[in-house]
């Protein structure tokens, strides 16, 4: 199992690569995992490890290796792709041994193509798999960091990367759309997989209480967002909500609970309003009581954003039995799956005034913000279940095996 992402790191896709490794060698597999160190959604490696070349753990009965590689302090352009291709050279230059199957995660784009031409060089070597959490040409286009130039070779490459593996894996029915449609992908070689919620159930606990403890009052409606505070994400326009929130006295409070590179911009940018606080990153047992004690979650997208990305968060939302709202376009992907669900509202995005009149609805409805609600628990039991996805890996898994053995 390839990835720059892994456990102990809590958000993006670090929770469902671990937890999909444990799952593997529960159901009978042999896994050995090649990762960074821990750095996201920080950007930034723990002291300790700043001196480590390598380290090899045993995690969950399976072998973790760490490799050091850059991590930039602004993950963006040119430091984001130097960052991806220095993990994919660290990958390329160690011994795998003698695998029956690579797993390459994507992202990292740029080191999974490396990693896959080391594995198809070895001709009759190990089948290669592909698990495709984000779309990176789509992300290069929607967010516009590279112009239309770049997104078209991002998209040859993520193209020639997918159609040279022997089988596919994307998280949502949109992705394998695109895979298949735009990237030119085998369909009978793509499965969908979803993500499930990665948050360990909480047990009851004195709402009033840990809400006091966070200095959320009872009398204000919590906006939470929890997670990466990066350029897709597009906070500021949080920021900005929280400031026509405060010039209103509206009794709304925004909090931005997480890490990223645009976490000290943000501080910078609510320095002086009193209706927005940017925290850290919470213990596992806090986040969940956080997630509960919200009256609101907030999944909030860059204008454009369409196709790159499931986000993760929601499968943590939608868990924990808080309605979410999302501003987000209404043909992305996270609208698809929030009307799938039915556990939230929608409003545009890049758009402080919509957002905050987005929170005064739900605030002043409380019977409807209740039923959306309680509406996600139910589909995370019938679409997000950890069983069924883990289930799935295992077959895909095995599949990949027998392909490569017929061939």
């Amino acid at each position: 199992m390839l990835g720059v992402n892994y456990a102990p790191e809590p958000t993006g896709i670090a929770p469902y690569t671990a937890t999909m490794c444990r799952g593997l060698v529960a159901r009978g597999h042999h896994v050995e995992v090649v990762t960074a160190f821990p750095h996201y959604p920080q950007w930034q490696l723990q002291p300790g490890d700043r001196r480590t070349l390598t380290r090899r753990d045993v995690r969950d009965g399976l072998g973790v290796t760490r490799v050091r590689h850059y991590v930039p302090a602004r993950p963006t352009g040119i430091p984001r792709a130097l960052s991806e291709i220095s993990f994919g050279a660290r990958l390329v230059t160690r011994s795998w041994g003698r695998p029956d199957v690579v797993i390459c995660l994507s992202p990292a784009l740029l080191a999974t193509a490396m990693a896959a031409a080391r594995t198809k060089s070895l001709g009759s070597g190990p089948a290669l798999g592909i698990v495709v959490q984000d779309l990176y040409s789509a992300g290069v286009g929607e967010t516009g960091s590279g112009g239309s130039v770049l997104a078209r070779i991002f998209g040859r490459l993520e193209s020639t990367v997918l159609g040279r593996a022997d089988g596919v894996a994307v998280i949502h029915d949109r992705f394998k759309h695109t895979v298949v449609n735009r990237l030119g992908a085998d369909a009978g070689r793509v499965a969908v997989i979803r993500n499930w919620t990665h948050v360990k159930p909480v047990q009851d606990f004195d709402k009033p209480a840990f809400r006091a403890r966070m200095g959320w009052r009872t009398d204000e409606t919590v906006v939470l967002h929890a997670g990466a505070m990066g350029e897709k994400q597009d906070l500021s326009n949080v920021v900005a909500a929280a400031q026509l929130s405060q010039s209103r006295s509206l009794p709304l409070r925004f909090v931005l609970m997480g890490d990223g590179g645009q976490r000290v911009s943000l501080e910078r940018q609510g320095a002086g309003v009193s209706a927005i606080e940017v925290i850290p990153p919470l213990p596992d047992e806090d986040f969940g009581r956080a997630l509960r004690a919200a009256d609101v979650l907030l999944v909030n997208e860059r204008p454009g954003l369409n196709e790159m990305a499931v986000p993760s968060k929601l499968t943590s939302y939608f868990s924990s039995g808080t309605a979410v709202l999302a501003a987000t376009e209404a043909t992305s992907t996270t609208a698809e799956e929030l009307a799938a669900a039915g556990a939230g509202l929608r409003v545009g995005p890049g758009d402080p005034g919509a957002l905050v009149s987005g929170v005064l609805t739900l605030r002043n409805d409380p019977l409807t913000l209740d039923e959306l609600g309680r509406r996600g628990p139910d589909y995370c039991a019938r679409v997000l279940s950890e069983e069924v996805a883990l289930d799935a890996y295992d077959d895909w898994v095995r599949l990949l095996h027998r392909r490569k053995q017929e061939c």
